[in-house]
């Protein structure tokens, strides 16, 4: 499931077909980071030392009680006629206990489940170190987004100080609409260097998830605003009936249940025996003795410990229940955020930029003209950027809501490719 996840994720952030690698660090996928995740961080490298814990805890449960061996001295100091090596009685005895009412298979169910209730765990973590690894990959994606988005602005820019500047020389603008134009050029240039330095931190952090100081790597330049059709919310609520979060109830409800049959188990005292031979130096005789004892009132003793037992055992129902909602809440949520998300992205693609990139057009060769102030154009190149971030930052949310339903449900949620990015 973890490599199944890993692809679905970096489906999500794919790089377009001519992307390039801005950098000369080595590239490096979602998949390849993953990776690096599952080896070295600390989390994880903690299951199998709980898994062999556990073993050993259910090697322990497998013990019957040990058998006991005695020697008994009588009469070794005493007075009068019963002193001396003469008086000495000595009796030389194995003890034990029968246990009685289930108590070894009972204890051996309780390591088992605890056993089991690893296997859930397990995969909580590997899918929560995925998202995490998937989050801090899309932040450096979403970065290099964000140059782009500054590089085309500073293009568009550094053609309006140029047009300002030769308008300047042939006298038809003041000299207050050049340092407007590259005002507005240094604030493009500084969104260039911001979204730069978001980009290291970006990887910085994403390289801290191995615990590694030095960033070695960079990653393609994918297209954050590919968003994949997802199947209908039913379906996808019906995947969290194998999320491994109920999984993990549905494991500690089996602890609980092990736990009361070894509660019950106590109803039935056990047995201790013993048996050994005794020998009088003074008589020269030996004799066979022996014994067993019971404990009485073991249901008034048990019946608390069986009482609560049951308790917990119900309660687990209870909470499956309530996490079942939560999670349920928890995926509504964010399959409409993405729903929501990729329709702004979709209609900022089709029906908002294309108007603004010919609006944008249209005043430059206006304000060339003398037709138009030089706010005119400015404010239209604003508002070009302005809707690009817009369009990325809905592209954010959704990949962020997609990573989180991924989380959630743990199965491929892609809809069919053909489907392309329509709502």
């Amino acid at each position: 499931m973890w490599k199944r996840l890993a692809a679905l994720a970096a489906l999500a952030m794919a790089p377009c077909a001519g992307a390039q690698v801005t950098s000369s660090a080595v590239p490096l996928t979602l998949d390849a980071a993953i990776e690096r995740v599952s080896r070295t961080h600390p989390d994880l490298r903690l299951l199998p030392l709980q898994q062999q814990a556990a073993r050993a805890r259910y090697d322990a449960a497998g013990l019957a009680p040990p058998l006991v061996f005695g020697v008994d001295l009588e009469n070794a100091l005493g007075s009068g006629d019963s002193r001396g090596i003469d008086a000495l009685e000595t009796t030389v005895s194995l003890a034990g206990v029968l246990e009685r009412g289930g108590k070894l298979d009972a204890r051996r169910a309780v390591a088992q489940a605890n056993i089991d209730a690893l296997a859930p765990q397990r995969e909580i973590i590997r899918l929560d170190m995925m998202a995490e690894a998937a989050r801090r990959y899309l932040a450096i994606t979403v970065a290099s987004g964000r140059e782009r988005i500054a590089l085309e602005d500073i293009e568009q820019r550094r053609r309006a100080v140029d047009a300002a500047r030769r308008r300047l020389s042939a006298g038809a603008s003041p000299a207050s609409t050049l340092i407007t134009a590259q005002a507005a050029l240094a604030q493009a240039e500084l969104d260039r260097d911001r979204a730069l330095q978001e980009g290291r931190a970006a990887r910085l952090s994403l390289a801290a998830l191995w615990n590694a100081r030095d960033v070695d790597f960079d990653v393609a330049s994918g297209d954050p605003l590919q968003l994949p059709a997802l199947q209908e919310f039913g379906q996808l609520a019906d995947l969290l009936e194998r999320t491994p979060e109920l999984a993990l109830i549905a494991g500690e409800q089996r602890v609980r249940q092990a736990q009361l049959q070894l509660a019950s188990s106590q109803l039935r005292g056990d047995v201790s025996w013993q048996l050994g031979i005794r020998n009088d130096r003074a008589g020269r005789d030996s004799s066979l003795v022996g014994g067993f004892s019971v404990p009485l009132g073991n249901a008034r003793r048990a019946d608390p410990e069986i009482r609560a037992a049951r308790s917990e055992l119900e309660m687990s129902a209870v909470e499956r229940q309530a996490r079942a909602l939560q999670l349920h809440a928890t995926l509504a949520e964010a399959h409409g955020r993405y729903a929501n998300a990729r329709l702004e992205v979709t209609r900022m693609e089709r029906d908002v930029l294309p108007q603004l990139r010919r609006a944008e057009k249209a005043a430059e060769t206006a304000w060339r003209a003398g037709a138009i102030s030089y706010l005119e154009w400015a404010q239209l190149q604003a508002m070009r950027i302005q809707a690009r971030q817009r369009q990325l930052d809905a592209a954010v949310s959704a990949q962020s809501a997609l990573i989180e339903i991924q989380r959630l449900t743990g199965q491929p949620l892609v809809a069919n490719a053909t489907q392309g990015i329509a709502p």
